[in-house]
C-alpha cells in the first residue's frame, strides 16, 4: 500500500488534471472503490468527487490493478509449478532409482518423519546445519518460554498471596459489618435514651440559668460584690455570734419587761413586788450565809 501511495504521489499533476473531467475515469474509479470496499465488507464512504480527488484515485486504481495483475501472474506461476514439481521430482527420483515404490517401508517412514520435522521446524531443506540451527533456535525459544513461565508463576504466586489477604480482609470486614449491624439496635436505643437525657439536661440548664439569674439579682440587692470572699464571710459569722452573745442578756431583760402590765399603777405595784421579792431573796441569802458561818464555827 505504501508503494502504491508513493507511486501516486510521484505521478505528474499535469496528467491528473488532463483527465479530471473524464466521465469514464469517474466510472472506473467508482467501480474500483466499490470492489475494494465490498471485498472488505464495508460501504463506500460519501465524499465529493473533485478533479484532483478523481485524478489521485484513478492513478491509485491503475497502480493497484497493475500490481494485482502482476500478483495474479506470480500466483498462477506458483500454482503451475506446484502442480508440475511433484511430477518432475517423482520422475527424477525414478531415473536415479529412488522412487517411493522401490524404497523400503522403513526408509519411506524415516523420510516422512524427516519431512514432518523439517516442516515443524520451518526449515526449507533437510541439511544437518539447518536442523542444528532450528534446534538451537527452538532451545532459545524454550529458554525464553521457561523464563516467562517462571516470571508468570512468580507473579501468580504474588497475586495468589494478595488474593488470600484480600479474602481474609473481606472476611474480617464482613464479620465487622455483621457485628456493627448487630450493635445497631442497642446503639439506637442508647441514642434515644441520650436524646431524652439531653432534652432533660437542656430543661435543667434553662432552670439553672434562671435560678442563677435570680440568685445574682438577689446578691445584687443585698450588696454582694466580687470582693467578698469565704474568709470574710467566716469573719462576719464570728462577729455575728459575738454580737448575739453580747445582746442576749439585754434581750432577756427586755423580754422580762414584756411581762409588765401596760398600766402605770399596775407597773408600779409590779415593781414594788419585784423589790420585795428581791429583798426577800437577799434576806434568804443572808440567812443561808449566816447559818453556814455558824455551822462552820
Amino acid at each position: 500500500m505504501s508503494d502504491l501511495i508513493s507511486g501516486v504521489d510521484n505521478m505528474s499533476v499535469t496528467e491528473a488534471k488532463s483527465g479530471g473531467n473524464d466521465a469514464g475515469r469517474i466510472a472506473e474509479v467508482k467501480a474500483w472503490l466499490a470492489s475494494q470496499f465490498d471485498a472488505a465488507g464495508k460501504d463506500v464512504p460519501e465524499f465529493e468527487y473533485t478533479p484532483r480527488s478523481i485524478a489521485h484515485l484513478y492513478n491509485l486504481a491503475s497502480a493497484s490493478q497493475a500490481k494485482t495483475q502482476a500478483a495474479n501472474i506470480v500466483a498462477n506461476d506458483f500454482r503451475q509449478k506446484a502442480v508440475e514439481y511433484p511430477a518432475r521430482i517423482r520422475e527424477i527420483l525414478e531415473n536415479v532409482g529412488l522412487a517411493q515404490e522401490s524404497l523400503p517401508s522403513n526408509v519411506v517412514s524415516s523420510a516422512q518423519v524427516l519431512a514432518n520435522v523439517a516442516n515443524f521446524l520451518n526449515i526449507r531443506d533437510t541439511e544437518l546445519s539447518s536442523f542444528l540451527v532450528a534446534m538451537g533456535d527452538l532451545s532459545l525459544r524454550k529458554t525464553g518460554v521457561e523464563e516467562k513461565r517462571a516470571k508468570v508463576q512468580k507473579e501468580s504466586k504474588i497475586l495468589l498471596d494478595y488474593t488470600r489477604k484480600a479474602i481474609a480482609r473481606l472476611t474480617y470486614l464482613k464479620r465487622t459489618l455483621a457485628q456493627l449491624e448487630d450493635d445497631v439496635p442497642p446503639c439506637e436505643a442508647q441514642m434515644e435514651n441520650w436524646k431524652t437525657n439531653l432534652a432533660v439536661m437542656a430543661s435543667k440548664e434553662r432552670q439553672y440559668l434562671q435560678q442563677y439569674s435570680n440568685y445574682k439579682a438577689l446578691l445584687n440587692r443585698v450588696g454582694y460584690t466580687q470582693d467578698i470572699s469565704h474568709g470574710m464571710l467566716v469573719e462576719m459569722a464570728e462577729h455575728r455570734q459575738d454580737l448575739e452573745k453580747k445582746t442576749k442578756p439585754i434581750m432577756d431583760t427586755l423580754r422580762s419587761y414584756q411581762d409588765l402590765p401596760p398600766d402605770k399603777a399596775l407597773a408600779t405595784l409590779a415593781i414594788e413586788d419585784k423589790k420585795r421579792q428581791y429583798a426577800a431573796a437577799e434576806k434568804y441569802l443572808e440567812d443561808v450565809l449566816q447559818s453556814a458561818l455558824a455551822t462552820t464555827d
